[in-house]
């Protein structure tokens, strides 16, 4: 794919108080497409945007609940603490580390993983706590109700993990979940949607405090770095687009403009969205000359994603999947978990041969600026794309 004269990109943006999903539509070529969009419950909440993590998946998972924490700028030690005794009765209670991930985002949604009390609960004051709430009669990190303990039971860290774990496994497929939907079968919230927004940096807090535990999935019951694929959701929440080699790379010194990668597929692979998230683009992007002429294989210098999918995920990440052989399997609107097919692989568009031209945004903006390396983003999420050369 050629990316001369590619046209200006509008960049897309997340707005947190905006009540409803409203695109404008003025797509672009091989590496262009671009709107602007609001989203209230994948969007994130101020914190800061993520950038490629470094953690390397060791093996080794386990947390040291009393040793050194790592830094993150929205949590501060105690609250990183409350994490790692999450993460530590999860391995206790030999839970994969997907769990992991669900039982932080939750508690970061319900209590800023801090161990509140109640001003409405009068024993819970009495006990050592963190700060005070004031939902109904629900103390602790998890926010449980009397339901699920004494006061003093789940004021303890400890046991209101055991408990929300308990249940968690009781969800049929919990591991197979969106993020949001698992920790809701659980919490029961008043707002359901809400846990999505933590998945990404719950899952930086759990690879640093548990040796990249994040980017392992389950296969033949072993927890394995670095190997979701082919539909395959690493703990994370990501899984790889296609299997296959990176051909063409993210703004190589012969094409710098090349905001993505090019995977090599035959046509008709399928093409799996890489998170869950919300489609904000599926449409057919027209060439140079403004032609919608995406049925038919393109050519290089033609111009244009052909069919082509954006993807707004948590935190404002922005996938794109370029060139499909045909009208995608989805629509402007969707929600789409990770790992559910959107098309096939083909050549239509700016396009040379069959393969998937797949990008990486930040901050909810599909402009050339806020374009990232796919490669080292998808290996910290343990859904690495290979390189074939």
């Amino acid at each position: 794919m050629s990316d001369e004269s590619r046209p200006r990109r509008r960049p897309i943006r997340v707005g947190a108080l905006a009540a409803a999903l409203t695109a404008t539509l003025a797509l672009l070529c091989c590496t262009g497409g671009a709107g602007a969009f609001f989203l209230t419950d994948l969007g994130g909440d101020g914190a800061e945007q993520l950038t490629p993590a470094s953690m390397e998946c060791t093996g080794d998972f386990q947390v040291d609940v009393t040793g050194k924490m790592p830094r993150f700028p929205q949590y501060g030690e105690r609250q990183l603490r409350n994490a790692a005794v999450i993460i530590k009765v999860g391995q206790e209670m030999k839970v994969p580390p997907r769990g992991w991930v669900i039982a932080v985002a939750t508690a970061m949604q319900e209590s800023r993983l801090l161990n509140l009390a109640n001003r409405t609960v009068g024993e819970s004051q009495d006990i050592p706590h963190e700060g005070v709430g004031a939902d109904h009669d629900s103390v602790g990190l998890f926010q449980q109700r009397p339901s699920w303990g004494t006061v003093a039971e789940r004021m303890n860290p400890a046991y209101a993990s055991r408990k929300f774990y308990e249940k968690l496994v009781d969800v049929p497929d919990w591991e197979k979940l969106p993020l949001t939907v698992a920790a809701q079968r659980v919490q029961i919230s008043a707002f359901p949607d809400a846990y999505a927004k933590h998945e990404e940096l719950a899952s930086r807090i759990v690879d640093a405090l548990a040796g990249g535990a994040a980017r392992t999935v389950l296969i033949a019951g072993q927890e394995v770095c670095d190997a979701a694929a082919s539909g395959e959701i690493a703990a994370s929440g990501w899984t790889a687009p296609i299997p296959g080699g990176v051909g063409s790379g993210f703004r190589t010194a012969s094409r710098p403009g090349h905001d993505g990668v090019d995977i090599a597929a035959p046509k008709g692979t399928l093409i799996r969205v890489a998170a869950t998230g919300r489609v904000v683009f599926s449409d057919c992007d027209p060439d140079r000359s403004g032609r919608h002429s995406c049925n038919v294989d393109g050519w290089p210098g033609k111009g244009g994603c052909g069919w082509f999918v954006d993807v707004l995920h948590a935190q404002g990440i922005v996938t794109r999947y370029c060139h499909m052989v045909s009208r995608p399997r989805v629509a402007k609107g969707d929600i789409v978990q990770a790992g559910e097919v959107i098309g096939e692989v083909g050549s239509s568009g700016n396009s040379s041969g069959p393969h998937l031209h797949f990008e990486v945004h930040t901050d909810g903006d599909t402009n050339s600026r806020s374009a990232i390396d796919p490669v080292p983003f998808m290996r910290a999420k343990g859904a690495p794309l290979r390189s074939i050369g």
